[in-house]
């Protein structure tokens, strides 16, 4: 069972993150914001694969200007991501649900009270994000060597917070990212030490959807295992659907969350006799393509030596056998099917175990 670390709850919208609340998946669109219709779009996309919430780019007045129509047209909390001028900050302010700014990046204390008072007095909170690239020279300075090491990060991000704690702004959530994973999770072990803060966990920069997925998988689920992490964005060089899938995927794994199915499938091996594989894919792809929402636990298995007991364990699963399969329903065999006939057969007791589920929930 993984203790998580009690942090300081904030809101953002309608989703609350921190304290006992559920660990939040988000992404960041990638249009350019001040096309409307094609950033919501996008957000619509992101919202059926199941994103909590967004974060847009507002680089220029006319990205600022465009957040009314996007917030209008969206489900899910909307966060402005905003570096150096502070008039797109106060501009975001009246719209969104989160501000993702670093005080010490926008100018004069002047302008830095005038954010936070916009951000008061519209109860949002503000999300502090360093990466390694976006250190301060000077911090950098201090630590001598070809890596930037994460307590410089540590100390940046510190620093913009205690900007914040001085004009007694206390809504904070905090990001501290690199594009590997070692300095990722040193960087989060350390400001977790320092702070109750929500943190938003992350590996940046970390590749194409194979790769990035991976340096994810390893970065955000090690760091969960520990407890760390409220709200976690797995930032991949692909499509931004895939990044929500992934983070649900980590926090299923890690039993954080129960998000749609969690489908377990055998790698096979020379005793399989039925093509496993693509029985796997069509079952995960299908499940996607119906809809199932439930979280139930589907095993597809490829022969008798674990398969048996894979299935057993699972809400629904079907080992494989020669040329048919068994399909187990909740450790009982329901029937054998021959292979031609198996995937149809399947999934009909996987939705029909998927309605059980959902009509037993509103009970």
């Amino acid at each position: 069972m993984i203790q998580r670390k009690r942090t300081r709850e904030i809101k953002i919208g309608k989703i609350k993150i921190g304290g006992n609340n559920p660990i939040a998946v988000q992404t960041m669109c990638n249009t350019k914001t001040r096309d409307a219709e094609a950033t919501v779009k996008q957000i619509r996309e992101v919202e059926e694969a199941g994103c909590e919430i967004i974060r847009v780019t507002v680089n220029d007045m006319d990205a600022a200007k465009a957040l009314p129509a996007i917030k209008k047209d969206i489900n899910i909390p909307l966060v402005a991501d905003i570096h150096f001028d502070y008039k797109l900050a106060l501009e975001a302010a009246k719209t969104v649900d989160k501000l993702r700014i670093n005080p010490g990046n926008i100018g004069s204390q002047e302008k830095i009270e005038a954010v936070v008072k916009a951000a008061k007095d519209r109860n949002l909170p503000i999300r502090i994000g360093v990466n390694g690239g976006s250190i301060e020279k000077e911090i950098i300075a201090k630590y001598p060597g070809t890596k930037v090491p994460p307590e410089a990060a540590v100390e940046s991000a510190m620093r913009h917070v205690k900007i914040l704690e001085d004009l007694d702004f206390e809504d904070i959530a905090i990001s501290i990212k690199f594009s590997d994973v070692q300095r990722t999770m040193k960087s989060y072990e350390l400001i977790s030490s320092k702070v109750d803060y929500p943190l938003h966990v992350g590996v940046t920069e970390a590749g194409t959807v194979w790769a990035g997925t991976i340096a994810n998988s390893i970065g955000i689920g090690a760091l969960l295992l520990e407890g760390i992490g409220d709200t976690i964005r797995v930032s991949l060089a692909g499509p931004l659907t895939e990044e929500v899938r992934a983070g649900f995927q980590i926090l299923k794994s890690l039993e954080l969350r129960e998000k749609g199915p969690r489908i377990t499938a055998c790698p096979t091996c020379g005793r399989t006799e039925i093509d496993l594989i693509g029985l796997a894919e069509k079952v995960e792809q299908a499940v996607a393509a119906r809809k199932i929402t439930a979280p139930i636990h589907i095993a597809v298995m490829g022969c008798v030596v674990n398969g048996p007991g894979e299935a057993r364990e699972a809400d629904i699963g079907v080992c494989g056998g020669k040329k048919m399969g068994v399909i187990i329903k909740k450790g009982i065999v329901l029937r054998n099917v021959p292979e031609e006939n198996l995937f149809e057969e399947f999934m009909k007791e996987v939705e029909k175990t998927a309605k059980e589920h959902d009509a037993k929930k509103k009970k």
